[in-house]
């Protein structure tokens, strides 16, 4: 691998545990001048079976250690099976490949210590054994990225940021990168950043509410909104959207992360509970829940962000981009956020959803006396910057793998809340 580019085959597989995304990147050179060429990307889905087992284990249901150890083995075949899958599709034989960054699924993670066994803890779970990646695809494997960073003190999370850095950073442009996939999180990248100013947090739930509601409301026969239809098809429940915009972890400061621990089967059993007690109809639950993704972001910006950067476009990538009624509502929620304290009734009413879209009682986010002028963010899909919104993660991975190969540390401290940069993964050997 003493070549000057090295060609990659980034994985990934998120909160929403649907399947596996890979991106197959020719990388060179060395930060902040990577050359970086996205050549082809792919998804494959996760069997049902597996996908089941997963969302079963992730949601901290019990289990045996002997199916923990075979649930980590099996996704280390599937994963190779998805890797040498990819390099058919892409008709580019795995004897090409120099390197495979996989990030393994996560079905545990603990960013801020808890009491465990009479010492603070914080621990982080991905599962798919490297080893068997290497040795079935003949390819050398970095995996299991987080523990390194949460092993100088960081979070474990979000590890993206890093290649949202190389990918956008501008000279007078500053740029927020969003990306929605089961719990939605941004990456600030300030005009003119150097690494240290860039900062990251997860803002809230995304996806995996939604998946989740989805899938209890059809029994099982969808697992997404596509295309949001079954969400317009309802309205704005305010008593719903109150409840959910006053959960703590949005006020928490960051850096902080979240996963299915926080927003998995018990808080959509209250979110149920509550709109059973409320009579509130299915339909209703999915658009208010949908634009809690939206109010939340755009409450991270304004209370997180804003204050101190001026930001000029908010590029989102994710499942999520791919939902037309979650990016009409971020996007008329960025505009309203230029709006002060006194602005006209007119104004504001201009600002919501047509009738097609629902409803004409669209909740603006809190204004304050102390709030000023916010320039409008311009909400951007990462596909017009030429990074497809279903592949920009497992590029990113791509991109620590590499950097990992190269003895370079890859993670955030600003991002993490580490103490210091680290070197993340762990090497296995074809």
């Amino acid at each position: 691998m003493s070549k000057n580019s090295l060609l990659v085959l980034g994985m990934m597989s998120g909160t929403s545990a649907d399947g596996i995304d890979a991106a197959l990147v020719k990388i060179s050179g060395a930060p902040p001048d990577l050359k970086i060429h996205l050549l082809r990307h792919t998804h494959q889905f996760f069997p049902p079976a597996i996908r089941k087992e997963i969302l079963h284990v992730a949601e901290q249901n019990p289990l045996t250690p002997s199916e923990f150890s075979q649930l980590h083995t099996r996704l280390g075949h599937v994963y190779a099976e998805t890797a040498l899958a990819a390099c058919k599709k892409f008709r580019v034989s795995p004897k090409k490949i120099d390197l495979i960054g996989n990030h393994g699924q996560t079905i545990f993670h603990q960013g801020s210590p808890l009491p465990f066994l009479g010492a603070p803890t914080a621990s982080t779970l991905q599962l798919g054994d490297g080893s068997i990646i290497a040795n079935r695809t003949g390819i050398t494997t970095v995996s299991d990225f987080r523990p390194a960073d949460m092993a100088v003190g960081g979070q474990g999370a979000p590890l993206v940021p890093f290649a949202d850095y190389l990918l956008y950073r501008h000279p007078k442009l500053g740029r927020v990168s969003l990306n929605l996939g089961g719990i939605a999180n941004i990456t600030v990248i300030p005009a003119g950043a150097s690494l240290q100013d860039v900062f990251a947090f997860d803002t809230g739930p995304a996806n995996i509410l939604l998946d989740a509601l989805v899938s209890h409301f059809t029994r099982g026969r969808q697992t997404f909104d596509k295309n949001a239809r079954l969400a317009r098809r309802g309205h704005m429940n305010n008593a719903l959207i109150y409840r959910l915009m006053k959960d703590p972890y949005l006020k928490r400061r960051p850096p902080k992360s979240t996963g299915r621990e926080y927003f998995g089967a018990r808080y959509v059993a209250d979110l149920l509970k509550f709109a059973r007690k409320n009579d509130i109809r299915s339909a209703d639950v999915l658009y208010t829940v949908t634009y809690f993704t939206a109010d939340s972001v755009v409450d991270a910006l304004r209370h997180f962000v804003l204050p101190k950067h001026k930001i000029s476009q908010l590029i989102a990538s994710g499942g999520g981009a791919r939902n037309p009624l979650l990016m009409t509502q971020i996007r008329l929620l960025l505009q309203s956020l230029s709006l002060r304290q006194s602005a006209s009734p007119s104004s504001r009413r201009s600002l919501t959803l047509s009738k097609a879209e629902r409803p004409p009682a669209i909740r603006l986010p809190r204004t304050e006396s102390k709030d000023r002028f916010f320039n409008p963010i311009e909400l951007v899909p990462s596909s017009q910057l030429n990074i497809p919104t279903e592949a920009k993660e497992a590029l990113a991975f791509a991109l620590l793998a590499y950097e990992t190969f190269h003895h370079r540390p890859s993670n955030l401290p600003s991002a993490t809340g580490a103490t210091r940069p680290a070197i993340l993964g762990k090497i296995s050997y074809a």
